[in-house]
Formats: C-alpha cells, sequence, structure tokens
C-alpha cells in the first residue's frame, strides 16, 4: 500500500528517521511533478467532501454567479 503523508517542515526529518528504523517501509522521494499531482488530488478530495457538506447543509455555499464575478 502507498500512503501519502503531508508533515510540516520543521517535523519531517524526525518522521523520516522514524519511518527509516522500520525494515517493511520504503521511503521513495516523490519529484515535484508527482508532489503537484499529489497536492492537485488532495485539493480536489478537499473540494468533493466540501460540495458533499454543502448537499447534507453541514456548510454554506457561495452562489456561481458570485464566483464568476470574481473572474
Amino acid at each position: 500500500m502507498q500512503v501519502l503523508i503531508d508533515v510540516k517542515d520543521n517535523k519531517a526529518d524526525f518522521v523520516l528517521e522514524w519511518l527509516k528504523q522500520h525494515s517493511y517501509v520504503k521511503i521513495k522521494s516523490v519529484t515535484d511533478k508527482k508532489a503537484a499531482k499529489a497536492k492537485f488530488l488532495k485539493e480536489l478530495q478537499e473540494a468533493v467532501d466540501f460540495m458533499k457538506q454543502v448537499g447534507e447543509g453541514k456548510a454554506e455555499g457561495r452562489p456561481a454567479k458570485e464566483l464568476l464575478n470574481e473572474l
């Protein structure tokens, strides 16, 4: 299984060292292109989750006309 973990910069070294201690964990550097794709997928998932919350009435959306006026 592959997992993408987002860690604050000031804790990254600690987390990497901790993970390296475990033989069942492989660490692979993510290139800028892969990082950009991962970031896009994360933001897309957040947008989908937000739209679900709007649909359930748990969050308040805004009219599309308002969004278009900003452009």
